[in-house]
């Protein structure tokens, strides 16, 4: 197995890292404390084409791979949490099922500005009663002539407040369970569309999140996306994409922590030497990296088996579930390390804890993920 990126590969990387470094790294703080959306900054990942990273070029993406998507989330979120997931939901969970199940019409009308970023967009699938349990949904699409009436609401929706559209799951034959869901293309700004709540988060404070409602919302017929009462299976086989990139954000979020931490115990001094020399923080640090590595490893399995058109629901669950768990153990070991200045803003290890806690939650939960694999492993 080659582990060397390719060159496309090596520039994103590279790419995305001065652009962390120089634009996100000084103001991820002040991000954090004001929780205003970077909306110049989005901008700024639209320009470089980080809206549509895998999205071909034909629909107004950067035309890469999902390896090269997985290194930039990793770069954006080491620099500020917040900025890398917008940059996900947009990139997995809205343009990636346009371009899955989306006609060709619904590609130029709504995956173009999405890659190209003119435009953002949200994904409504949980909702008050109906985390996990996607069948305990009660948002409903009741055809009318050549629309959709759909009524409802949703809540926990990243990038809701700022999306232009949303990409709604709704009931459309309740007695039938997962097999009477169906999903529909919704633009923001239609009647009866409205953010009725919009969150005050632990952490990834300055991406916005809401709930949203619809009441009597009209939408014409052709805002199917994909067939109808298969919505479920638009929903999972973008979960599964979606997890590559939560994966990689909690990667890039512990890789923060820990670089923080690595730098604090080289100029930290205790009973006359640096705290690294004593093993019981060179241990910590050797954990760390271990587990950094390990979650980049199964990030790109996943991202490769996707950019082969391969089956990888278990492989994206593997990767989501323990980059998550791992940036949890790394970014309480980071503060650890600082001692009590962990505990403390300015050090910022305190912000990577709280950032990472979410990756644990979204796009599944870590027993959900765990639910999915050991399926996989038992199915036969």
């Amino acid at each position: 197995m080659d582990f060397n990126l390719t060159q496309e590969q090596s520039l994103i990387q590279k790419t995305t890292r001065e652009f962390a470094e120089k634009e996100l790294v000084p103001i991820a703080a002040k991000l954090d404390h004001d929780g205003v959306f970077p909306r110049e900054i989005v901008d700024k990942l639209a320009e470089l084409g980080l809206l549509g990273v895998a999205v071909p070029e034909q629909y107004g993406g950067a035309g890469m791979d999902n390896v090269c998507y997985a290194l930039a989330m990793e770069e954006i979120s080491r620099g500020c949490a917040s900025t890398g997931v917008i940059m996900s939901v947009n990139n997995s969970l809205v343009c990636d099922p346009l371009l899955k199940y989306g006609t060709e019409e619904q590609k130029k009308k709504w995956l173009v500005p999405l890659a190209q970023g003119k435009i953002l967009g949200c994904f409504g699938l949980t909702e008050p009663n109906a985390g996990s349990d996607a069948a305990s949904q009660k948002t409903t699409a009741v055809r009318d002539g050549s629309q959709w009436v759909i009524n409802g609401a949703k809540n926990f929706i990243t990038n809701g407040p700022q999306s232009s559209v949303c990409i709604v799951f709704a009931m459309t034959e309740p007695e039938k369970g997962n097999h009477g869901i169906s999903a529909f293309i919704v633009p923001a700004d239609t009647r009866g569309y409205a953010v009725t709540r919009v969150e005050d988060k632990m952490g990834i404070k300055a991406s916005g999140a809401c709930s949203l409602a619809f009441e009597d919302v009209h939408i014409p017929a052709e805002n199917l996306l994909g067939t109808y009462n298969k919505g479920f299976g638009v929903a999972m086989s973008t979960l599964d994409g979606g997890r590559i990139g939560i994966a990689s954000q909690a990667l890039g979020i512990a890789r923060a922590a820990y670089e923080k931490a690595l730098k604090y115990s080289h100029d930290r001094t205790s009973f006359g030497k640096p705290i690294n020399q004593h093993q019981a923080i060179a241990f910590m640090l050797a954990d760390m990296a271990t587990e950094l590595d390990a979650a980049r490893l199964l990030i790109w399995k996943a991202a490769t088996m996707k950019d082969k058109g391969v089956r990888h629901s278990m492989e994206s669950s593997m990767a989501k579930l323990y980059a998550s768990e791992m940036a949890d153990r790394v970014c309480n070991k980071a503060i650890q390390i600082h001692g009590g200045y962990g505990y403390i803003k300015e050090y910022q290890v305190e912000r990577h804890w709280r950032d990472a806690r979410i990756t644990e939650l979204y796009e599944g939960t870590s027993e959900i993920q765990r639910l999915v694999i050991s399926r996989s492993l038992l199915k036969d």
